[in-house]
């Protein structure tokens, strides 16, 4: 895991792209920092994360006390939400969430639908969709953790999506009438399992992904993108990948 990780900074650095790492912790996971917060616009949205990784975002303290004080939003102690279920695209701000009763029941559910009324409130002139996904806490072949595990926008019109990761249908419709059928990457179960929707956006062109997605990775040249493969396999064994890894802070 360190040299896929020690690879994919580099690929970072090729695009000049600087790059902050956590803290170092002992005995602690800190790979999948898209968890532990979020930027949108001018404001950076501290998650509200499982209590037992809260030591993870002590390790970004060091960041967040670099951002002026009115930037950095704390959400609700009810408020429950993820970096990895909040996609932005164009006006719209697209948020996993779970909805049911049974919410307390699951601990792959990661954001609640407080959650994204508060983001309602903070950004009215943004167009908030929440999409209900599957959750399971033992079976990760019927488990979408976050959103960006089932569906993730690349370039201007184009979508990677496991469209069998919505509770309800008329979700997946609705991304296919935004982005049109023939612009969406269908994954199978077996691909979404293994990640291949947590592909790494660096600009509307450039894409990094892991190497073994060769059928992703084709129908993504095909479509102009400029690809970067990687290994990143013994990361995705922890159920995240290459977005899940990052956290821009920076957004232009």
């Amino acid at each position: 895991m360190v040299v896929e990780l020690d690879v994919f900074h580099k690929i970072l650095n090729k695009y000049n792209i600087s790059v902050d790492r956590p803290q170092l912790i002992n005995d602690c996971n800190q790979i999948f920092t898209r968890d532990l917060a979020f930027v949108i616009e001018d404001k950076l949205i501290v998650s509200n994360i499982l209590p037992h990784r809260d030591k993870e975002l002590s390790a970004i303290e060091y960041l967040l006390k670099s951002i002026p004080k009115e930037q950095v939003v704390h959400l609700p102690e009810d408020c429950h939400m993820e970096g990895g279920d909040v996609i932005l695209w164009k006006d719209f701000i697209f948020i996993g969430t779970y909805s049911k009763p049974d919410y307390p029941d699951y601990i792959t559910a990661r954001t609640n639908k407080k959650a994204v009324n508060f983001i309602e409130k903070l950004f009215p002139h943004r167009e908030v969709i929440a999409f209900d996904l599957i959750k399971s806490n033992e079976d990760a072949r019927n488990n979408c953790l976050h959103l960006d595990c089932c569906f993730q926008p690349i370039g201007q019109d184009r979508a990677i999506v496991y469209k069998e990761g919505f509770i309800n249908h008329s979700d997946y419709l609705m991304i296919e009438k935004l982005f049109s059928k023939d612009n969406l990457f269908l994954v199978t179960q077996q691909e979404m399992y293994d990640m291949s929707c947590n592909v790494l956006s660096i600009s509307n062109q450039i894409i990094v992904s892991e190497k073994s997605f060769v059928r992703l990775n084709k129908w993504m040249q095909e479509n102009g993108f400029l690809v970067e493969p990687i290994p990143f396999k013994e990361i995705s064994k922890q159920e995240g990948l290459l977005r899940c890894a990052t956290l821009p802070i920076w957004r232009s």
